[in-house]
């Protein structure tokens, strides 16, 4: 709030509009500044799930070529490696995504209650800077 209103006390003495685009100019920024990282984090968050299937993909590919190769005569301790690769990829796809997710989440939030902050404080300042007038 303090670099916003840093730059709208710059300008107090211009037109509305003038004030007007300072204050969102600079509000912008502060949001942009605070964004830089969310979109990695959404696309980790949006990709880990999909590693995790392909990893699913090529241990059930391993757990049928087992199959083909003896023949279809096979107990459950050969195929277990392809299987347990299977599962423990997407597990680990998940355990990353997950997290990553509800931190994103949080995140967007809190950058939008920030945002709101910004743009009251925006507005009190106007107020005051116009009744002057």
């Amino acid at each position: 709030m303090g670099r916003v209103l840093a730059q709208a006390i710059g300008v107090k003495n211009q037109d509305r509009e003038i004030i007007e685009t300072v204050i969102s100019n600079a509000t912008e920024n502060e949001v942009r500044n605070l964004s830089t990282y969310i979109q990695a984090l959404a696309t980790i968050g949006n990709i880990a799930p999909l590693l995790g299937l392909l990893g699913t993909v090529v241990g059930m590919i391993k757990a049928f070529m087992v199959i083909q190769q003896m023949g279809g005569k096979v107990n459950a301790a050969v195929l277990a490696v392809g299987i347990w690769e299977a599962m423990l990829t997407t597990a680990l796809g998940l355990c990353v995504a997950l997290p990553t997710m509800v931190a994103h989440s949080y995140l967007i939030a809190r950058i939008d209650k920030y945002e709101a902050k910004l743009e009251d404080g925006s507005v009190t300042f106007l107020t005051a800077v116009l009744k002057k007038e």
